[in-house]
């Protein structure tokens, strides 16, 4: 039975790291997930508005299969400024890609990002000609350099988010095999559904929840849910501050088609946790990493890969619980 790793976060797969930055005053920020060497890396996008950068590098078929950091900010189309900061930095410790390297020519790091609306959540948002992203990605990149850890909760591009009608979050939760294969996910919840079962205090996610770790409220024994009630949804789409941002991420060995299939897999968690999910009004997108640090039994190749998707779907909808949990008891 998969138990949760030593930290319960994506930081238990070695080789990754978090870093996260924000700007009370613009009630917003940015979380950068930085790899310690390229990871294979695919993405999957769900939602009907999505924001993102550099997704089709992950394509099948293209030159290059695995990326240096991901990036997933507030800020809407502004906040896709923050892959800028990650990828300048990162090009100044030497870091990227390089077909033919030259003395003189710089590696291009390859920094995919995605982005979340919160331009709406009364923040200061005056910043005419110099919005604040680029700066906060720069500042997410050097908190994962150094290890910072992650913080859940109120954090990062989930600084001023908004789940539903409940306080948005970064949350993220992980999954030891009994072969010692680790799933984990990280989530930034900005969704126009309802995370909470309506009329009770439960997620959505209870039945994937491990040791109280987001509370333990369970729906009553007689609860009977009514198809249209959406329950504490953002019933009123027209601020657009929408969209939830994911990483599902492995130690296995993947391949970029596998990986892309990992990442599918793992969307469905957002399916598991919140209620609607992927509307018009979401930009949902989940990117998928392997490390490749362990590999998996090939004689059964197609079964692992299946179990590892699973792990990833529980993992994900146990972290958007996770960090709406953490972001109530936060306040701000």
């Amino acid at each position: 039975m998969a138990r949760p790793g030593p930290n319960n976060d994506l930081t238990d797969i070695a080789g990754l790291s978090v870093g996260q930055a924000e700007d009370a005053a613009r009630r917003t920020g940015a979380t950068v997930v930085l790899c310690e060497a390229p990871a294979v890396a695919a993405v999957d996008v769900r939602g009907g508005g999505a924001c993102t950068r550099e997704t089709d590098v992950m394509n099948p078929g293209g030159l290059v299969e695995a990326v240096d950091a991901l990036v997933l900010s507030g800020g809407s189309v502004y906040g896709l400024a923050a892959a800028d900061g990650v990828c300048a930095a990162l090009g100044a410790d030497g870091r990227g890609y390089g077909l033919f390297p030259s003395p003189g020519v710089p590696n291009s790091p390859i920094v995919p990002a995605a982005c979340l609306y919160d331009l709406a959540n009364a923040g200061d948002k005056a910043w005419g000609a110099e919005p604040p992203y680029r700066d906060l990605g720069a500042a997410a990149y050097e908190a994962a350099k150094a290890g910072h850890g992650l913080r859940q909760g109120r954090a990062g591009a989930g600084y001023g988010a908004m789940a539903g009608t409940l306080a948005g979050a970064v949350g993220s939760a992980s999954a030891v095999t009994e072969d010692g294969v680790i799933v984990a996910a990280l989530v930034a919840v900005n969704c126009f559904g309802s995370v909470r079962m309506p009329n009770t205090e439960a997620f959505w996610a209870w039945p994937y929840e491990i040791d109280g770790e987001f509370g333990g409220a369970r729906p009553p024994a007689d609860y009977a849910l009514s198809p249209e009630d959406w329950g504490q949804a953002k019933l009123n789409p027209g601020a657009r501050t929408q969209t939830t941002l994911a990483v599902v991420a492995t130690d296995a060995a993947l391949s970029r088609d596998e990986t892309r299939r990992f990442c599918v897999m793992g969307q469905d968690g957002l399916a598991r946790a919140i209620r609607p999910v992927h509307s018009p009004f979401d930009g949902d997108v989940v990117f998928g990493l392997a490390t490749g640090a362990r590999e998996i039994n090939a004689d059964i190749r197609p079964y692992q890969l299946t179990r590892l998707g699973s792990l990833a779907a529980d993992c994900l909808a146990r972290a958007v619980a996770r960090g709406v949990h953490a972001a109530a008891g936060q306040g701000g």
